[in-house]
């Protein structure tokens, strides 16, 4: 259940508008609260990175409108797509939709059923790559994180990752027409922008029936204030598109998810490396490849069957299954 101050920031959330001003008292009226505690509303989710405008005698608007997840609308979109039953969790508010989920394998894992699936409109701690935090502020972005319960074993499934990017690709190219590419290992990208990050957690046994989380970050309308934090160029789906429907991209991905899912554990990654390595963004490029304290350089020539980084050097090619890939810097 939502708390009631969560609650009152949603109600709130839900009643300002970009095109115009609504006052702190009719706010107030609406929740049954005081101004003073609007104001409090108001300063807490400014805090969370959310432009808010306030101007003496109008009241508050919105910089820019903002694309927020609904259970209810969630549903109807499922239900229209598909025949199998809807999966789809709601959360305001988490400290990282796949820490969550790693809680629930850990102490009632019956209860979860595979395609389960858990978004949030905010991380309190979201997760990258190599224990990088990922910029998360309220209603901006898509967290999203996916249970799957895989028979084939943790070794089995470390190429699910390149699925998972082929995934994030059909949806977009359904819902949008926008063409991404796919940097290895967990990547998707615009133009050399970062747009979306994978980041696939597991638990359980090398050749055994395991449990995998696959966690979805994906930019959406990133606020300035957050995008000061961001190390690397960046870009979000607001740059792209004007019109989105976070609900619709929600079920969309979820069932492009699935699909692709379907693929691997059938035929492992056969089907998808062809249409993987055409979409690689680094593809005959010189690049740099970091594992802690060493690195390789080579050009990229894409991925093999079982999802490993294949870079020629000096006419050889070689396959790397783990590290950090960069374009390579001359000079």
């Amino acid at each position: 259940m939502v708390k009631a101050p969560v609650g009152n920031k949603l109600a709130i959330l839900s009643a300002l508008s970009r095109d115009h001003f609504i006052s702190g008292q009719t706010l107030g009226e609406a929740l049954g609260i005081s101004r003073a505690a609007v104001s409090k509303h108001i300063k807490s989710l400014q805090d969370m990175g959310i432009d808010i405008f306030k101007v003496s005698g109008k009241g508050y608007r919105l910089n820019h409108s903002l694309p927020l997840l609904d259970q209810n609308k969630i549903l109807p979109i499922w239900q229209a797509l598909s025949d199998s039953p809807c999966r789809i969790e709601v959360q305001p508010i988490i400290d990282s939709t796949n820490s969550e989920l790693m809680r629930r394998i850990q102490t009632n894992v019956d209860d979860l059923n595979s395609g389960h699936v858990l978004v949030a409109e905010m991380q309190q701690a979201g997760r990258g790559r190599r224990g990088r935090q990922w910029q998360s502020p309220f209603g901006a972005n898509l967290y999203y994180s996916y249970y799957w319960h895989f028979e084939e074993g943790m070794q089995a499934a470390m190429g699910v990752s390149v699925a998972v990017g082929l995934a994030v690709y059909d949806a977009l190219k359904a819902l949008y027409e926008l063409d991404v590419q796919l940097k290895w290992p967990n990547d998707i990208y615009i133009n050399e922008h970062k747009l979306a990050g994978v980041l696939v957690e597991l638990d359980g046994q090398m050749e055994g029936p395991c449990h995998l989380v696959i966690g979805i970050g994906l930019n959406v309308a990133m606020p300035n204030t957050a995008a000061q934090y961001i190390d690397q160029a960046w870009t979000d789906l607001s740059q792209h598109i004007a019109d989105i429907d976070k609900n619709q991209l929600v079920v969309v991905l979820t069932l492009c998810l699935q699909k692709r899912l379907y693929m691997y554990q059938k035929n492992g990654l056969s089907e998808m490396v062809e249409q993987w390595n055409e979409l690689n963004a680094f593809r005959d490029q010189a690049v740099s490849l970091s594992t802690g304290q060493r690195q390789w350089r080579g050009i990229c020539e894409g991925i093999d069957h079982q999802g490993g980084l294949i870079l020629r050097q000096d006419g050889e090619c070689k396959t790397y299954y783990g590290g950090e890939l960069s374009l390579r810097k001359e000079g």
